[in-house]
């Protein structure tokens, strides 16, 4: 008799990411209560300015309250936070950009300055460069899908601008096939860190 071991599928209470087969989340508990939740190695450090609790660590946060009011700012939280060091291309630049290629840029800026530009440039340590698109959607006020791509695993995010919480995971896979063809026009690249760049001449 064969007998296999049943694979329980984790993901991280801060990214979403599903974990990785053989990624050892480590457990938080976000109120210093006896509920805990699983954490991702990327993500480790930002639970803890959260203020989050590590299993087995004393009930007392080891954040200060002072640090921990200043990095839980409305913006911090909804992903909007931006570093003018994040834009892609200055003023100037953008102004010269048909609509759908600054729709695109916009969009890039959004996820750059998002929590998930840390998760997918943790991921790209281990799997290296993948594929990626940006995708305005038709529309008057559209939105934009930016799909990032490995051999085994995938990532799409929605980016709405005029939404609360502008850049959101919509949705996930491990086989690139199984993406419809508008998100496979690959036209954009991964630098460092996560960022997002896309493969516009005038940039």
């Amino acid at each position: 008799m064969r007998i296999t071991r049943a694979s329980v599928e984790r993901s991280c209470a801060i990214c979403e990411r599903t974990l990785l087969m053989g990624e050892r989340p480590t457990r938080y508990s976000p109120n210093g209560g006896t509920a805990y939740v699983d954490v991702c190695p990327l993500c480790q450090e930002t639970a803890l300015e959260y203020g989050w609790v590590k299993e087995g660590a004393p009930t007392t946060p080891t954040v200060s309250p002072e640090r921990r009011r200043r990095r839980l700012s409305l913006a911090a939280l909804m992903g909007t936070a931006r570093a003018p060091s994040d834009r892609i291309a200055p003023e100037p630049i953008l102004r010269r950009l048909s609509q759908p290629e600054l729709a695109i840029v916009e969009a890039a800026d959004a996820f750059n300055a998002s929590q998930y530009r840390r998760t997918i440039g943790g991921i790209a340590k281990s799997l290296g460069d993948p594929s990626v698109s940006v995708v305005a959607l038709s529309g008057v006020s559209p939105d934009v899908v930016v799909t990032i791509a490995w051999e085994i695993s995938w990532y799409q995010y929605r980016i709405a601008q005029d939404s609360v919480q502008p850049v959101r995971l919509a949705d996930r896979g491990h086989d690139p096939s199984e993406l419809e063809p508008p998100y496979t026009s690959w036209n954009a690249k991964l630098g460092e860190g996560g960022r997002i760049v896309p493969n516009i001449a005038r940039l």
